[in-house]
């Protein structure tokens, strides 16, 4: 058998499929555009800085997947389009199942990708790949500057300053170095007044991503008998999420449509699962004393903080609770939602002429 019956139309080869899942953060490695590439492709190429893919993958880390590897999830669903197309649904185990829906949100996002990548050689894939990555980090490592002074501000009671201070650009003093800090980052459930749970004693416990943080409650405040009372309500999320998606300056103001925010620029008009699941992980790593954000930070532990909150975000068995958490976070972060999610009222005049034009066209059809 040949070497190119090994191989999909696009160069991908069958019999390495599926090398690594998409839905984790990969080694970092050094990006780069080979030298050989065909003169005939220069066009194609486009700069990192300048490209639309790196526009809309700044969008798609926030809103659809923030530690994705987008060269495996091309690759892994370029496959099951492809030499794996005749495979029932049964075929593919969950995670097969989630990597696909975060591919055809991506599909969704750019115009014209699946098309794109359906006539794109394995180098030109790869690159495509390269620019919607250079994008989610981007994104990610500019929000978590950004973040980085602005949580200290909220975190700051009214009128009052920290004791002791915090540096605005160290963070090492943070975390569970300083009581303000530790005491948000302190698992819920956990009792700091006890001798058992100090907060030095915290710090120096390996405290896991999936072990939520109190700040993640509305008025910071657990209730072990209702789990889901409050949490991911916080006040400190809902800053945070404004200040990443409205602008910075609506985080004390009534967010305006007008504005230029990262919303507004990419035509947001909802809060999805996965940015709520962002924020709460760039909030939980602004608070920390980790001073580089980084999947392999065992203080931190991002990666599996951010997958078990959209794992609960995304479970079937939640959905009333998430849909009541998704209304609410709407209201709070989109000025129009409610107006566009009001019934009209069955008493009014437009309900009115809404029942008379289906009268009519009833009584039309009727004829």
């Amino acid at each position: 058998m040949s070497s190119d019956e090994n191989t999909s139309p696009n160069g991908t080869d069958i019999g390495q499929k599926r090398r690594k899942g998409a839905l984790q953060l990969g080694a970092r490695k050094k990006q780069y555009v080979a030298a050989y590439r065909h003169q005939a492709e220069v066009s194609f190429f486009c700069s990192c800085t300048t490209d639309p893919l790196v526009h809309h993958g700044r969008h798609f880390g926030r809103t659809v997947h923030a530690l994705c590897t987008v060269n495996a999830l091309l690759n892994n669903s370029l496959l099951r389009l492809g030499e794996l197309a005749d495979q029932p649904d049964e075929a593919f185990d969950n995670e097969e199942h989630r990597e696909h829906q975060v591919f055809n949100h991506l599909l969704q996002m750019i115009p014209g990708l699946q098309e794109r990548l359906m006539e794109a050689s394995t180098e030109e894939v790869k690159h495509i790949a390269e620019l919607i990555q250079k994008g989610s980090t981007n994104a990610r490592s500019d929000d978590t500057k950004s973040l980085k002074s602005a949580v200290l501000d909220w975190i700051t009671p009214w009128g009052q300053v920290l004791n002791p201070l915090l540096a605005r650009n160290v963070k090492t003093d943070c975390g569970f170095h300083h009581e303000r800090t530790g005491a948000l980052l302190c698992p819920a459930g956990l009792d700091l007044s006890s001798a058992e749970y100090g907060l030095r004693l915290i710090g120096e416990m390996s405290v896991s991503g999936d072990h939520w943080p109190i700040f993640l409650y509305h008025g910071y405040s657990y209730d072990p008998e209702d789990p889901w009372n409050g949490l991911l309500r916080s006040a400190l999320l809902v800053s945070a999420y404004k200040h990443i998606f409205t602008s910075p300056s609506s985080v004390d103001k009534e967010p305006k449509a007008t504005r230029s925010g990262n919303a507004h620029i990419h035509g947001m008009t909802h809060v999805t699962r996965p940015s709520i699941a962002y924020i709460a992980t760039q909030v939980r790593f602004a608070l920390s004393s980790s001073p580089v954000f980084s999947r392999t930070d065992s203080i931190t532990d991002s990666e599996r903080f951010y997958s078990s909150i959209l794992d609960l975000l995304e479970d079937r068995e939640e959905v009333q609770e998430v849909d009541d958490l998704i209304t609410w976070w709407n209201r709070q972060i989109f000025p129009s939602y409610l107006s566009v999610q009001r019934p009209v009222c069955k008493n009014s005049a437009l309900a009115r002429i809404k029942q008379k034009r289906t009268e009519l066209t009833a009584a039309a059809q009727n004829k």
